[in-house]
């Protein structure tokens, strides 16, 4: 099994990381909109989606993945009302590789400043 961490504070302090590989199936666990070293959280539902599927992204790469390779996501978002922003975000990280996915909207993420966060199922190229 290989794994990567992607530096968020949530995994030393709860014990998980980032993403995994067992053989050629790859797990992002869920990411969250956490800003880069002195960035500031993104303001809009769109700005954090990109920012989860960066992270997300950048994990699958180490693990020799890419977006092309993605089969699931789920994206758990505070407010429908910001579905169709988050949906666009969507699909500029995936373009045409389509992969299924899942929104669910949830009473709240763990920092009440958040807007989503998401799950990413793939496997190696």
């Amino acid at each position: 099994m290989q794994q990567v961490h992607s530096g968020s504070p949530f995994e030393a302090r709860y014990g998980f990381c980032r993403a995994l590989r067992i053989g050629d199936r790859l797990e992002v666990a869920g990411t969250a909109p956490i800003p880069a070293p002195g960035k500031a959280l993104g303001a809009t539902a769109y700005d954090q989606m990109l920012r989860c599927g960066q992270i997300a992204q950048e994990a699958l790469r180490a693990l020799a993945g890419d977006s092309a390779r993605v089969l699931r996501t789920r994206m758990f978002i505070t407010d429908a009302t910001d579905a169709d922003d988050i949906g666009r975000a969507h699909r500029e990280l995936f373009g045409d590789d389509q992969p299924v996915a899942t929104m669910v909207v949830v009473a709240a993420l763990l920092d009440p400043a958040w807007k989503v966060e998401i799950e990413v199922e793939a496997v190696a190229g």
